[in-house]
This record gives C-alpha cells, structure tokens and sequence, in this order.
C-alpha cells in the first residue's frame, strides 16, 4: 500500500536515471519520513532506503499511469497532487522542500 499523504518515486534499477539518482532517493528517505519508492524490478533497489514497495508485477505503476522512471508523486488525502517526470532538479526540489537537494548532480534528465 502506498503513502496517502507525501512522496513517491516510481523507480527501477535498470533506468540509467533512476540509478543516477539512488543517492538524491537516498537523501529524500533520511529527510522525509513519508517517503517511499515504488520499485518496478528490483525490490532491493535503491540501496539504503527502508520503504520500498515491490512493484515487479507493476500493479501501482498501473494504477498510478507511470510511464517513465522515475516519477515522483506528492499524494495529499490519498489523491495525487503533483508529479515530477525524469530527473528535474527544481522539480524534485519544490516537491521535496529540501533546497539544495542534488547539487552536484545535472539540473534534468530525462527517464
């Protein structure tokens, strides 16, 4: 069951983004406590996060009409309020609060 109120990313680890990404996920999982990652292939993946739903049969990226990885998603009252595609640094940012969130990473790439 995902978050009904604060952040998911919708991840795998076979996305070159989304493994660009693992220490940003890393930072968001030690800052927010309702953080998750949905993982679409690897249950395990990233490293060091402790909310992880495994998602190998993609029944929440379904549900959730996830395209592309990574996608984070800012739930409020179990509806979606907000969602960032790919890796876009002020995106991440705004959604997560945390403002200097992946500073020696590049400002966007897409998933």
């Amino acid at each position: 069951m995902l978050v009904t109120d604060g952040l998911v990313v919708f991840s795998k680890r076979a996305c070159p983004t989304c493994f660009l990404i693992e220490p940003v996920m890393q930072q968001v999982a030690r800052s927010l406590p309702a953080f998750q990652v949905v993982s679409q292939d690897d249950p395990d993946f990233p490293d060091k996060v402790a909310n992880i739903v495994d998602d190998r049969e993609l029944d929440q990226s379904w549900l959730n009409n996830i395209e592309a990885t990574p996608t984070l998603v800012r739930f409020s009252q179990g509806r979606e309020a907000e969602r960032v595609v790919g890796w876009d640094r002020e995106g991440w940012r705004r959604l997560t609060g945390i403002r200097d969130l992946a500073e020696g990473l590049p400002a966007f790439q897409p998933g």
